[in-house]
């Protein structure tokens, strides 16, 4: 009689047991932890060396150019960059990221004289304190575009 309780109770007690450690897992994924580590300990300027993501969901943003809503391409750089970063958030909020959440981003550029002020820009979009890994292109774009952005960003998993 007992053991036949038991055996009646046991999937039961195993399927709650899955059940915790399925919410166990759950309430982990819901934070993603990301490192940003540097060779040496020195931070260079305006890019990480490596970003560690744990497991997650991968958004990859193709490369953003800076037409403002009305698809009109400005003819200065500034305003193109600005264009070009909120064009990249909102590509991010459609696969449910934010900036805070990229973790590699590569910009082209057409002109390096624009740099100085493309690194003031970029600053009022991503956290430069734990910055993504980045990679700078000197580049010929299409005609009338001046800088352009792509990205990948990780989020965890809902």
């Amino acid at each position: 009689m007992m053991l036949r309780m038991i055996r009646r109770s046991l999937p039961a007690l195993m399927a709650m047991a899955g059940g915790f450690a399925l919410s166990a897992m759950a309430a982990a994924k819901k934070k993603l932890d990301k490192q940003f580590l540097n060779v040496g300990g020195k931070k260079p300027p305006g890019y990480t060396h490596v970003v560690t993501s744990a497991p997650g969901k991968m958004i990859f943003i193709s490369g953003q150019g800076g037409n403002d809503d009305a698809g009109n391409m400005p003819t200065d750089f500034a305003t193109q960059a600005h264009n070009t970063f909120k064009n990249l958030g909102k590509c991010l909020a459609l696969g449910g990221a934010s900036f805070a959440d990229v973790v590699k981003i590569n910009y082209f550029v057409t002109d390096m004289k624009n740099l100085g002020e493309f690194r003031q820009i970029r600053a009022n979009y991503l956290n430069m304190e734990a910055p993504p890994a980045a990679t700078l292109v000197q580049a010929v774009l299409a005609p009338g575009l001046l800088v352009e952005i792509e990205c990948i960003a990780m989020v965890s998993e809902k």
